[in-house]
């Protein structure tokens, strides 16, 4: 290999990794979507239930515009999406929900918090899963499903405590 080859054989090399570093996908998430089956039911499980605070349903005048948002913690936001819609949207069949194939975490600051949350889930109508218990991390945990069978998981974890 020539002096001249190696140069640019080195420039492309080096140009390749400045590609990919500036096109790898940063690890953060935005937004969380449950696709839900009845929207009205479950903005009002979320509003009035559990008390997350929304604007109400908008795009109603899109055939699969329907959605509702929930503002969480630290800039992350959650929807509620029809799941027809996100089946329409994404090409992809309907099909069976299945709660086992992610929960979304709750960690709160006591083993009372995790009490209380319990109870308010189930006064809106949730299904306990799992009541709270010891767990074999060292925290104290249970779990409920809300109207459309997601698992939320509300935890006491003295290793993660939230701000």
């Amino acid at each position: 290999m020539l002096a001249n080859d190696f140069t640019v054989a080195h420039a492309a090399s080096r140009a390749s990794s400045l590609l990919h570093k500036v096109m790898t996908m940063k690890p953060r998430i935005t937004l969380i979507t449950l696709g839900v089956d009845d929207l009205e039911s479950a903005v009002r499980f979320y509003r009035d239930g559990l008390g997350f605070r929304t604007d109400g349903i908008i795009g109603t005048e899109f055939e699969h515009g329907a959605v509702a948002f929930f503002d969480l913690a630290n800039g992350l936001r959650m929807a509620l999406w029809p799941r027809r819609s996100i089946a329409h949207d994404t090409g992809i069949a309907l099909t069976s929900r299945s709660a086992t194939e992610f929960t979304l975490g709750h960690n709160v600051s006591s083993r009372s918090e995790v009490d209380d949350v319990m109870q308010q889930a189930a006064t809106a109508g949730a299904t306990i899963v799992k009541r709270a218990q010891d767990t074999f991390w060292g925290g104290y945990a249970g779990y409920f499903q809300d109207l459309d069978g997601h698992l939320w998981e509300v935890a006491w974890n003295p290793q993660m405590l939230p701000e």
